[in-house]
């Protein structure tokens, strides 16, 4: 098999710890490089695709959800408003 000369650059602190558990297992870093490389290119190839999932869309006509208290919400609207007027006082 012939290898290709390429330059990479990396943080050195991965380079450290790359070089250290290369040593360990007793081989070079560029088959610890080599193995990762290959790894990741065929979990990409092999992966399946995500499915998406789509939210659901509201068959309403318009209107608030029957959850919605208007009043409450209008007056936490009317409190929002004067406290903005407050803050700009200040």
């Amino acid at each position: 098999m012939t290898y290709e000369r390429t330059t990479v650059r990396l943080p050195p602190d991965l380079i450290r710890r790359a070089k250290r558990k290369a040593a360990e297992e007793g081989r070079s870093l560029t088959a610890l490089i080599e193995e990762v490389l290959r790894r990741v290119m065929d979990e990409r190839q092999t992966a399946k695709p995500v499915a998406r999932t789509l939210p659901r869309v509201s068959a309403a006509k318009g209107g608030l959800m029957p959850s919605i208290d208007w009043d409450r919400l209008s007056a936490a609207v009317e409190e929002m408003d004067d406290l903005d007027y407050v803050r700009r006082l200040f």
